[in-house]
């Protein structure tokens, strides 16, 4: 069978054309892909059954070094990739109202720590400084609180947040960690 050059430039150009829709497609779904931010309670559902560390994003409405973090940290790619696979991501408002049964245990906002939340005084155990991320680490019945002050760029973040999804702080100090660290983002 032979067909015109015409067909075939045709059938080409279809070919060529639902190529670069679906790579428009692809592309458009990675840039509006984002972190899926869970609230304690379903963390800490999720993570009886199926065990990942926690990653606390401890904020409040007022601080403009969280909102950065939340607009070029948190919209990263590579972050959003980790977060979402590697731990479970919660974002804690360290000065909110409601009651929290966390872990057994309920934590309110009694006003005795100024504006912050009893939740917010134990994750950051009394170092009241935003952005601060917590990580939350299970080693068998135990918990681990490593609570990291302050604004972190996404090559920062990602240094971070290997160093608790591989659990390298069970073999190495951080400043080891870090200085050997080749991540994705350059």
């Amino acid at each position: 069978m032979k067909f015109d050059s015409n067909f075939e430039i045709t059938i080409m150009k279809r070919i060529l054309s639902v190529a670069l829709l679906i790579i428009i497609g692809v592309t458009a779904y990675s840039q509006n892909a984002e972190v899926k931010w869970y609230s304690l309670e379903e963390a800490e559902r999720m993570l009886k059954e199926s065990p990942r560390p926690l990653f606390i994003d401890t904020y409040t409405d007022w601080c403009g070094w969280c909102k950065k973090m939340d607009q070029e940290t948190f919209t990263h790619s590579v972050i959003i990739d980790i977060l979402n696979t590697k731990f479970y991501p919660v974002k804690f408002d360290a000065e909110g109202k409601e009651s929290i049964n966390f872990f057994g245990q309920t934590f309110i906002n009694d006003g005795k720590a100024g504006r912050a939340h009893q939740l917010a005084v134990a994750l950051l155990k009394g170092q009241l400084s935003y952005p601060t991320v917590v990580f939350l680490t299970r080693n068998g019945d135990e918990f681990g609180i490593s609570p990291v002050p302050g604004f972190r760029q996404a090559r920062e973040m990602e240094v971070l947040l290997s160093f608790f999804a591989d659990k390298a702080y069970e073999k190495q100090k951080w400043e080891d960690y870090q200085k050997s660290f080749r991540g994705r983002i350059q």
